[in-house]
């Protein structure tokens, strides 16, 4: 939740251009960040450890920060101009699950950086279970349920997983040990900037399920 709270920030930053939009379709702007970010992920799946792989890291950077612009801008434009619709909520959720998984899976098929194929996979199950949970509470009557680790929360991990990637190719700076008990159990033998957004995001995943889960159950217990 912590960086849920630089949303306000951003909306009066964002907010004279979004005035301008009157005549731009909030759907049109959802669909053109998912072309962004698709180029994202194919930046971070196929970005090496040499200076061609630091470059792709940044330009993965500046891809995701245009589709993540464009997903914020698209639900502001709606309001502003009384373009909110069931259709819009639909889809901006249905993209932003997509670019979820879809950034989590990209680096984690990076075997340059991954060296456990499961931990993409992981993460990016456990993320949506703790979408799911927020979404399943708002169907049963309680509300959108916003508690754990939030999308703004993975964004800003994801920022700071790929700048610091970027940093030991460009400083020349070797991967984190992890100690042998844990290597062994996981296949986990270091960390990266990459691997940590995805041990973040999984750890994450599972805070926000058990948080979501923990709060639904007790409200529904109440109304019993």
């Amino acid at each position: 939740m912590a960086f849920e709270k630089a949303r306000g920030l951003l909306t009066k930053i964002q907010q004279p251009a979004v005035d301008r939009m009157s005549g731009v379709d909030p759907a049109v702007l959802s669909w053109i960040s998912v072309l962004f970010a698709a180029a994202c992920c194919y930046l971070l799946a196929t970005a090496g450890r040499d200076d061609a792989g630091a470059w792709r890291l940044l330009g993965a950077l500046v891809m995701l920060a245009i589709a993540a612009e464009l997903d914020a801008l698209d639900g502001a434009v709606a309001r502003t101009h009384g373009k909110v619709s069931e259709y819009g909520d639909w889809l901006d959720h249905t993209i932003d699950r997509l670019v979820d998984l879809g950034l989590l899976i990209a680096i984690g098929v990076n075997l340059a950086w991954i060296g456990s194929t499961w931990l993409g996979w992981a993460a990016a199950t456990l993320t949506l279970l703790g979408s799911y949970m927020g979404t399943q509470s708002q169907a049963v009557g309680l509300g959108r349920n916003y508690g754990g680790f939030s999308r703004a929360d993975r964004l800003v991990t994801t920022f700071a997983g790929i700048l610091v990637a970027a940093g030991q190719i460009f400083f020349d700076k070797g991967d984190l040990g992890v100690p042998a008990t844990i290597a062994d159990l996981t296949g986990i033998t270091s960390i990266n900037g990459l691997s940590a957004i995805l041990i973040i995001c999984l750890l994450g995943g599972i805070w926000t399920f058990l948080t979501r889960a923990v709060k639904a159950r007790s409200q529904l217990l109440a109304e019993m």
